[in-house]
């Protein structure tokens, strides 16, 4: 736990079998005994969400609880895959406010639009808008463009999409929507995204797309040209199992790189897919990454999210982790990646889950990435 002039952020985990005891304990530790503004609660799609839900409900009080199902759960005490893991904020001048809309009802770009007028009810020198989306549902870029014409550029977006389609908000756990939450603080919130990959030249255009569905790169069937430049022995089979099922391309922005993990499609299916857009005339490159390089990206995003403070002393980190990372990261790798973590911030508590793909936009209108680790400091 930390706090600053009774401004504090806690984390709490559990690895306990039952889903209620996992939820009361993660939150209890998280939370400490204090009057939460917010609560966040992350955790394993194999536990019953309205148990977790329920038990961190009840030791919140009166705060706003969101959160949602992932690959796994991160926190100091270490990664699990079948945990909860809750993060806890309040005390002076934080304040939250929250908005839930359905992707099925009112289509992607609308219920980004929607989550994001949560930030309409929020007076405060700094303001980010987190959001949490079903991960499963098509579009996640259009959420994240719905959000941006809501709040524009003074309002920094940051989240991640959940592995599956439950969100947890309130006591209400819900399937796909989004969760808008604004996060109001009189000290500035820096985000940090940092992923560890590297191109591999040359670059390639992509010559067709349709939305996730990258159909040609170079004026080429895409698994055609992908198979040419990567493929071990020129087959889509060894393309994909020789990396993990991760083909990361890097997709060029003009704040840098976005990474897209790329899946085979069905036999004789000659495209491959994103799990958002890859737009036509942009420019890729197949992107490489040792163990090491991942797990630098980490402390290399958490560095970057605490400098943006502005010398202010972080109270404490929320992070949003890809699990295709988790992947190439392996058992042992994980066990590093959270000690970079560790590493960036002392005694500075953090809490967050592995996603399947996370937001971050600091810049512009894009913000869907993969493969790459966000975090959200707090002062």
């Amino acid at each position: 736990m930390s706090s600053t002039s009774e401004r504090w952020f806690g984390a709490g985990h559990s690895t306990a079998a039952d889903s209620a005891k996992a939820g009361g304990e993660a939150a209890a530790a998280a939370i400490a005994g204090r009057t939460a503004a917010v609560v966040f609660v992350f955790t394993s799609g194999g536990h019953d969400p309205a148990a977790v839900l329920a038990a961190v409900r009840a030791e919140a009080g009166d705060a706003v609880v969101v959160g949602g199902t992932g690959f796994g759960e991160l926190s100091p005490a270490g990664a699990t895959r079948h945990g909860v893991a809750v993060a806890a904020l309040g005390g002076d001048g934080f304040t939250a406010r929250v908005r839930t809309a359905d992707i099925g009802e009112l289509g992607a770009r609308e219920a980004g639009a929607e989550a994001a007028r949560a930030a309409a009810e929020i007076d405060a020198p700094h303001t980010a808008l987190l959001l949490i989306c079903d991960g499963t549902a098509l579009g996640p870029h259009e959420i994240v463009r719905g959000a941006y014409s809501v709040v524009g550029a003074a309002v920094p977006l940051v989240g991640g999409l959940t592995a599956d389609p439950v969100q947890l908000c309130g006591d209400r756990v819900l399937h796909n929507s989004v969760i808008g939450v604004a996060l109001g603080s009189p000290r500035p919130v820096g985000i940090g995204l940092a992923h560890g990959w590297r191109r591999v030249e040359p670059p390639m255009i992509v010559t067709r797309s349709e939305g996730e569905r990258l159909c040609e790169l170079d004026g080429e069937p895409a698994l055609d040209a992908l198979v040419r430049r990567r493929g071990s022995d020129g087959t889509a089979e060894r393309l994909f199992t020789d990396s993990g099922f991760l083909q990361p391309v890097g997709l060029a922005r003009r704040s840098g790189l976005d990474i897209r993990s790329l899946k085979a499609g069905p036999d004789g299916d000659t495209a491959v897919y994103g799990t958002s857009d890859i737009p036509q005339g942009s420019l890729v490159w197949s992107m490489d990454a040792t163990q090491a390089d991942i797990v630098a990206g980490a402390g290399a995003a958490i560095d970057e999210a605490v400098a943006a403070l502005g010398g202010h002393p972080p109270l404490g980190v929320l992070a949003f982790d890809c699990g295709g990372r988790k992947i190439a990261l392996g058992a042992d790798g994980i066990g590093d990646e959270v000690a970079a973590m560790r590493a960036a911030l002392g005694d500075v508590p953090f809490a967050g889950f592995y996603t399947l793909g996370e937001i971050a936009r600091v810049r512009g209108a894009a913000g869907m990435h993969q493969l790459t680790l966000v975090a959200l400091a707090l002062a």
